[in-house]
């Protein structure tokens, strides 16, 4: 029996179990008392939550424009499937890992809130005190959904299907899970040091930028990669439609990490717009300045790095620096990407020079311009010293266990396609379907 069809049967077999278990399983939902939350607070989480969940589709076009036209299809669906395979991981054990009672400072308690038991409409002291611990779970579900698809673009074109799935439930697990422990649980020990991490620079996008290193690297380069072949994008306005959706998205990304309708979710909105703005404005003249065209992909690629880059900072900065941040993290990113065109590394999608360099380039800033505790605002060199130091830890951390989750998926299955899969394209080799693009 061919392997793919041994592990879609096993899998579903698991989904089955899992069915009955959810069915029937006994399990204790806390219910709010009355009159126990703001109910502005709920309903600006509820809009963000979904805001954010609105940025997979987009990140799926985002992608699937910057393909080629026989992998369309295989690179929108690597970033829609997580919607689906995460959601079901999170609800077992995901989110109990994450923000489960402390064990040592760096994973939950797997049994604290296993199958979401324990998780209701009551709110959680430490949490979110003025909403309902289902809507804090559901809302952070989001961010665990978009990194192991931000990681695809690190490898598109080249990894099967199968191997993929594999591979995201093991970063999932081993690597989101932890991080979001260390940053974001209260007892977590990035938390206990002062790190500031407000929507997910450290946990979302460098972690998915040091794993798309780790799995270029790993998996190889493509066939035209390798023959020298120029990468032609199958559809900018695709694109163009990502980057709108990603940044309409992002304001739940950010403004929602306020966890409440109040003046730092405000902040954070403003702060995650004029950083976009600026990036996009900077990367496109320097196209310019170059003496290229200025490009809508370069345009759209600016504005995504400017997200990227507050992310770490939009609640804890002013709009000044957000504005010198997007312009900054712009120029390092563009850079980033001119050496790794001049290297072999195979990074289809420029994961690691966009996300994982506007990232650090955020982290970093962060510590620089916190209106509490940056070094540019009368802190002092602490802040940035923990912000170099998690930077090592979480950069070794998240290459290296990604390195090695991609040689125990390979174990399971091989991850890479065949030769002859590759040039005909993942959509058919992968899917038996096919995309007409004029």
């Amino acid at each position: 029996m061919p392997r793919k069809i041994l592990l879609a049967r096993l899998s579903l077999v698991a989904l089955l179990v899992l069915a009955l278990a959810a069915a029937f399983t006994p399990q204790h939902h806390p219910d709010a008392a009355p009159n126990a939350f703001q109910a502005a607070d709920i309903a600006w989480m509820l809009t963000a939550s979904g805001l954010v969940l609105f940025m997979t589709p987009g990140l799926a076009f985002f992608y699937g424009g910057m393909v080629s036209r026989r992998n369309v299809i295989s690179t929108m669906l690597q970033s829609f499937i997580a919607l689906g395979l995460i959601s079901v991981l999170w609800y077992v054990v995901g989110f109990s890992l994450a923000f489960g009672d402390d064990i040592g400072g760096v994973i939950g308690d797997p049994r604290t809130f296993f199958m979401f038991n324990n998780v209701g409409t009551a709110p959680h002291p430490r949490l979110g005190p003025t909403i309902p611990l289902v809507l804090f779970a559901a809302f952070q579900l989001k961010f665990a959904i978009i990194t192991p698809a931000l990681i695809s673009g690190g490898f598109a074109e080249r990894i099967r299907f199968w191997g993929y799935l594999i591979f995201i439930c093991l970063f999932s697990l081993f690597i989101y899970c932890p991080l979001a422990h260390w940053a974001w649980h209260p007892d977590g020990f990035l938390a206990k040091w002062g790190v500031l991490d407000f929507a997910g620079g450290t946990v979302v996008h460098i972690s998915a930028g040091f794993a798309a290193l780790a799995g270029a690297i790993s998996i190889g380069r493509r066939r035209v990669h390798l023959d020298g072949h120029a990468h032609t994008p199958v559809n900018v306005p695709f694109v163009i439609l990502g980057t709108g959706l990603l940044w309409f998205g992002w304001f739940g990304f950010n403004a929602g990490s306020a966890f409440g309708a109040n003046a730092v979710a405000v902040q954070a909105f403003f702060t995650t717009h004029l950083a976009s703005a600026a990036a996009m404005l900077t990367w496109m003249l320097l196209e310019s300045a170059r003496g290229q065209r200025p490009s809508a992909m370069g345009t759209a690629i600016g504005a995504v790095v400017g997200l990227v880059a507050i992310t770490p900072a939009a609640g804890y900065v002013s709009y000044g620096p957000a504005l010198a941040i997007g312009i900054l993290a712009s120029g390092v990113s563009f850079g980033a990407v001119i050496l790794k065109n001049r290297t072999t590394l195979d990074d289809t999608l420029d994961v690691f020079p966009c996300h994982g360099v506007g990232g650090i380039v955020g982290m970093l800033a962060t510590a620089l311009f916190a209106q509490k505790g940056g070094l540019f605002t009368g802190g002092g060199p602490a802040l940035l010293g923990y912000h170099l130091l998690t930077l090592l830890i979480v950069g070794t951390f998240t290459f290296g266990g990604s390195w090695l989750l991609y040689q125990l998926t390979n174990a399971i299955v091989p991850i890479r396609v065949n030769a002859e899969n590759e040039a005909h394209g993942l959509d058919t080799s992968q899917h038996g379907e096919t995309i007409l693009v004029a």
